[in-house]
């Protein structure tokens, strides 16, 4: 079927447009979306881990009243915050550690090792396992 020619005139004189710019424009916004929905979503993260964290050092540890206890006795742990056994000496503790009166090593000259733990005057090098800390100071561990 061949067009007449007023139909022929009238496809010469449609205006044209462009889908090309709408394809980038459209491609643009994508990309804006998918960035604010990425930073998003980072920020949600951020904000979650972070108010998770909290919650879970306000927790009660375990060995509050151990940690308590020693802490009433007079014990005191001497650490540093670069030694990797005074670490895992606080690492032992877990949320109970708030509980421990610890000190920088610093503060005492007579401390050689970290961590190193003082108690009724007597210095204890390295870390401690709970149940020297306990026939130490005669506290029970939970």
């Amino acid at each position: 079927m061949a067009l007449s020619k007023k139909e022929k005139e009238n496809i010469k004189h449609a205006p044209k447009t462009e889908h090309k710019i709408g394809t980038v424009k459209e491609k643009k916004s994508n990309k804006k979306l998918v960035l604010y929905s990425v930073f998003s979503l980072i920020g949600i993260l951020i904000i979650f881990g972070s108010v998770y964290g909290y919650v879970q050092s306000t927790k009660p540890g375990i060995y509050d009243d151990f940690a308590k206890c020693l802490t009433e006795k007079g014990a005191v742990m001497y650490g540093a915050s670069f030694c990797k056994y005074t670490h895992g000496q606080k690492g032992m503790f877990g949320n109970s550690m708030k509980h421990i009166n610890y000190q920088d090593f610093t503060e005492d000259s007579n401390i050689k090792l970290t961590p190193t733990w003082k108690i009724e005057g007597k210095y204890y090098e390295n870390a401690q396992s709970f149940e020297t800390l306990s026939k130490l100071t005669g506290c029970s561990i939970n």
